[in-house]
């Protein structure tokens, strides 16, 4: 990515506003956010229902699945949509805390805190609630 002005002109966003999910238990995957990982709750939306959550920088928002019991898991794998989201955590031990905090928690993990290829960046894989793959990782400096 370059960074002189030229590129700059042609860039129409600035960074993500919120993360919309959709989520077959709202109100696990909204616990997984703040209780779990300590972000705090925006506000919700009963008639949807939704939660909107947020960790100070950015926000997700949480849509229940119209039905849950006829809803389909994702794979990540085979259809096309979100992969994962990964979320930047400020240093290595950060990173070991937030795997403590999910595998406390009951959430499933794919992997614990590795090296990202060679490294030096770390990162870990895990599930919220409803089954979205979420990713942590810490990019040294």
């Amino acid at each position: 990515m370059g960074d002189d002005a030229a590129d700059s002109n042609l860039v129409a966003t600035q960074g993500i506003h919120h993360l919309g999910l959709t989520v077959s238990h709202l109100a696990e995957s909204a616990t997984f956010f703040t209780e779990t990982l300590g972000w705090r709750e925006v506000r919700r939306v009963p008639e949807y229902p939704a939660i909107f959550v947020s960790d100070g920088t950015m926000m997700v928002t949480l849509w229940q699945v119209a039905e849950a019991g006829s809803s389909q898991s994702f794979d990540h794998q085979h259809n096309v949509g979100l992969h994962h989201v990964a979320f930047e955590v400020a240093s290595r031990a950060a990173l070991e805390s937030v795997f403590a905090r999910v595998k406390a928690s009951g959430a499933r993990i794919e992997f614990a805190p590795e090296l990202l290829r060679e490294g030096p960046a770390m990162h870990m894989m895990c599930y919220e609630p409803s089954g979205i793959r979420v990713e942590f990782i810490w990019l040294p400096e």
